[in-house]
């Protein structure tokens, strides 16, 4: 394809916009979800509840029964084109129930979503244990709704080390606008946890790095296109959706979502200026047709 100038499927057209739109509803994940239109969003990227107790938020009495809410309304909203990445882990012990592994059980059995990976996200700092090994991974289940999936690996590339690069150069075999572009990241990722005292820190209790939502906004969606974070929490997807030139929604029911989100936009680099505009809680219809 590459040989006759066809672009694949997987490759979209786009246009960088010169002002995103971003929405902030501080609302009921499933209320909001029913209002957005059918194959209107192209990534819903996700950190949700897992009934793990640790706040108001995070206790149902039959998790999968209401996570099948807002799964079933995903599928509906993305586009052909569109993922779904869902953060997550697994519960070792008790008997709760509510985990990713769940999750993803209902998803490949009861759903036409499409398992395209299993993303571990390793970090080396975390908690002690003398009971059991060491937890420092995470997963990030991400699924496709059709085969015409976006994956933009280009914008994900990571850069070979000169030594490395350097020998793969002199291999004829290999091309060298591939070397130049950098290798393919994998589905094991080392990027630190936020510590304590880290900068991008905005107060919630489970706020992700920049850069792990960042490799899932460049992968997996594309400038112009609609992300959509329906348990926005810090709102972190929001500020690398305007870092990234896509548009945005973000839900929460927690009432500190807007402060979170604000003490982002105040971090944003002084080249983010009059790039975006941000609404709170506006008319969604209004929002999508603008």
């Amino acid at each position: 394809m590459r040989k006759n100038g066809i672009n694949h499927s997987s490759v979209p057209e786009f246009k960088i916009p010169k002002k995103t739109k971003h929405a902030l509803y501080i609302a009921d994940a499933l209320g909001i979800l029913k209002s957005i239109p059918d194959k209107s969003i192209q990534l819903i990227l996700i950190d949700p509840p897992y009934n793990l107790d640790i706040a108001t938020w995070d206790t149902f009495k039959n998790y999968l029964e209401w996570a099948k809410l807002w799964l079933n309304e995903s599928i509906r909203v993305l586009k052909d084109s569109g993922n779904l990445a869902i953060f997550g882990g697994i519960q070792y012990q008790g008997i709760r129930t509510g985990d990713l592994l769940e999750l993803v059980q209902y998803l490949k059995k009861e759903t036409d979503f499409k398992l395209v990976n299993l993303i571990i996200w390793y970090y080396k700092n975390g908690m002690s244990a003398h009971r059991f090994f060491a937890n420092r991974h995470e997963e990030i289940a991400w699924f496709a709704k059709t085969n015409k999936y976006i994956f933009d690996l280009d914008a994900v590339r990571m850069p070979f080390d000169e030594k490395t690069k350097k020998a793969y150069l002199k291999d004829k075999r290999l091309n060298p606008k591939s070397i130049e572009k950098g290798k393919n990241p994998t589905n094991v990722w080392e990027i630190g946890r936020l510590n304590g005292n880290s900068q991008e820190r905005v107060g919630h209790p489970t706020q992700k790095p920049a850069e792990v939502v960042r490799r899932l906004v460049r992968g997996l969606s594309y400038p112009d296109s609609i992300v959509l974070d329906f348990f926005a929490g810090s709102g972190t997807t929001g500020r690398v959706c305007i870092e990234e030139k896509r548009h945005s929604i973000l839900v929460d029911n927690d009432p500190k979502t807007k402060s979170y989100f604000n003490k982002h936009l105040k971090q944003l680099n002084a080249s983010n200026k009059g790039t975006f505009e941000i609404r709170f809680n506006p008319s969604l219809k209004d929002f999508l047709e603008q």
